[in-house]
């Protein structure tokens, strides 16, 4: 990583990703990968720090026509700079429409983790109020609420099967229609993105170690995140969005998903290991055990600790900020 690089012309080579003041940054968040804390984070920063933070009123829709991706690149990129845009959008390629491509960032965690997440929270919604998920999903019908996730794994319900399960990689891969096609091809395109594209993909279960990163990477924009992050009155609300009745599927269900979200873990794997590099690049150790091989069987241990604040479809609640008005 170079230290004192600038833009290039986006027809160069691959830009240097160290960039001393990039003044485009975009955050194309993953669902149920604890964007909503991050979101937080940065609604502090950017009256902190200066920078515009940039939001979408739009929350369910990820891939793009030609035309709304010319029109939201557009948008963001006539946004008075230095700017943060962020979105559950997938990757988008701004130099294809004549703009100047903007530093990317994004945080992805342990892919049956999040399928397991974002499964019970659509059911059941989270520690502030059960009542949450009659709003979110309010056209389900009980048996399908209640349906047992391993039925649903085991007899191939499609909220459980390919290609529902490709959820992270497309995030990565881009607007391209291949990209929604469980494969070797999108795998290689989002691996491909990550190195020439991203700033820093972080891995959920190491979020302070990422925060810590993105501070000395970006610190016109994350300078002081973690001390924020550890402030007593965010642990409390992290507390709040836990998803509740979630349960840990059996043993085969587990592996029958592993299996079908093998694309996924190699891409997991991959930015894991970028990640880990990177964490060494600046002194920072990786605590943990032996790193996992490819298991056979596999359980998702992310669930047995407690949870950054997950995130959700809809828009950041306007309550959350009302804890840090200054």
């Amino acid at each position: 990583l170079a230290g004192n690089s600038t833009y290039l012309d986006d027809h160069g080579p691959p830009r240097p990703k160290v960039l001393p003041f990039p003044s485009q940054v975009v955050y194309n968040r993953v669902g149920k990968c604890g964007s909503r804390t991050v979101v937080l984070l940065l609604r502090i920063l950017s009256e902190k720090h200066g920078f515009n933070l940039v939001t979408s009123d739009i929350h369910n829709k990820t891939r793009l026509t030609k035309t709304e991706q010319m029109e939201l690149i557009k948008n963001i990129s006539t946004a008075e700079q230095p700017y943060l845009f962020t979105r559950h959008v997938h990757f988008l390629n701004f130099s294809r429409f004549g703009g100047d491509q903007p530093v990317y960032i994004n945080i992805i965690r342990d892919p049956v983790s999040r399928f397991l997440s974002n499964y019970f929270f659509r059911r059941f919604g989270d520690w502030r109020g059960e009542q949450n998920h009659m709003i979110r999903t309010p056209s389900m019908r009980q048996e399908e609420r209640y349906l047992d996730i391993n039925v649903c794994i085991l007899e191939n319900y499609p909220e459980c099967s390919n290609p529902r399960l490709f959820y992270i990689i497309p995030y990565f891969c881009g607007q391209h229609p291949r990209c929604r096609e469980p494969g070797e091809w999108a795998l290689e395109r989002a691996k491909l993105n990550v190195n020439e594209n991203f700033l820093l993909v972080g891995i959920l279960e190491e979020l302070e170690d990422v925060l810590l990163l993105l501070e000395r990477l970006l610190p016109h924009y994350f300078k002081d995140v973690l001390s924020i992050y550890k402030n007593p009155e965010h642990r409390k609300l992290g507390n709040l969005t836990v998803t509740v009745k979630k349960t840990i599927p059996s043993p085969e269900a587990v592996q029958v998903l592993y299996q079908r979200m093998r694309y996924e873990y190699e891409f997991y794997y991959y930015v894991k290991e970028q990640f880990h590099l990177l964490k060494r690049k600046f002194g920072l150790k990786t605590h943990s055990r032996k790193p996992r091989p490819r298991p056979e069987f596999f359980i998702p241990s992310p669930l047995e600790t407690e949870e950054p604040m997950d995130d959700e479809e809809e828009d950041d609640e306007k309550w959350l900020e009302d804890i840090y008005k200054r």
